[in-house]
């Protein structure tokens, strides 16, 4: 919208610029747009999608039966298997079948032959669900990244507002400033730093 000029206008205005009349009106430089660079996604999920989307993962984790979880002490503790190991693992199936009188009678080939099939199915839904984590997480820490510039601007604003006394700034101010225990925050020692130029910034959460 159009903003009436004045002796004290925020603009770099000269005598002779063009298209200036005293009683004109220039475009606002800095129209309201919320969060114009600071708003990557803006997306919602229906109460029917959640439904459906926690349904889903429910059938799932009903197809998965034998799924466990193991403690932090048998994680440590168990052998692991990992990508450097599995040719040596083909080489043992291998030689499982063709030299079957070298197999310990406690190893039972055709468990290991259950064991073996089913790594590699679940390792096929593993990478599949862990692409899937990761967009999750990535999304979640946009959003959250979003909310946090959003709320640390609201504080920001607040904040100056509680110091040129603003009707009920100081409620809100009072009620926000103890999440930045570690910052200057009476509005005396923030006019202080404000004319030594060292403006306080809330840190990152």
């Amino acid at each position: 919208m159009p903003t009436a000029l004045t002796w004290d206008s925020p603009l770099p205005l000269n005598w002779d610029a063009a298209s200036v009349t005293w009683d004109g009106e220039v475009q606002n430089p800095n129209p309201t747009n919320p969060m114009p660079n600071d708003n990557r996604i803006s997306a919602s999920i229906s109460p029917a999608d959640m439904e459906t989307i926690l349904d889903n993962i429910a059938e799932i984790r009903t197809l998965l039966p034998f799924l466990i979880n193991l403690t932090k002490q048998e994680r440590i503790e168990l052998p692991k298997m990992g990508p450097a190991s599995l040719a040596f693992d083909e080489q043992c199936a291998d030689y499982m079948v063709s030299a079957p009188n070298l197999v310990p009678p406690f190893v039972s080939v055709s468990e290991v032959e259950k064991d073996r099939a089913l790594r590699l199915a679940l390792a096929e839904i593993w990478r599949e669900a862990k692409k899937l984590c990761e967009m999750l997480d990535d999304t979640m820490m946009l959003v959250g990244s979003e909310l946090w510039m959003a709320d640390l601007s609201f504080y920001q604003t607040v904040r100056q507002a509680a110091r040129r006394d603003v009707a009920g700034a100081d409620t809100v101010y009072d009620e926000l400033r103890p999440r930045f225990p570690g910052v200057a925050g009476d509005p005396e020692e923030g006019e202080e730093e404000e004319e030594n130029g060292n403006d306080p910034t809330p840190p990152n959460p």
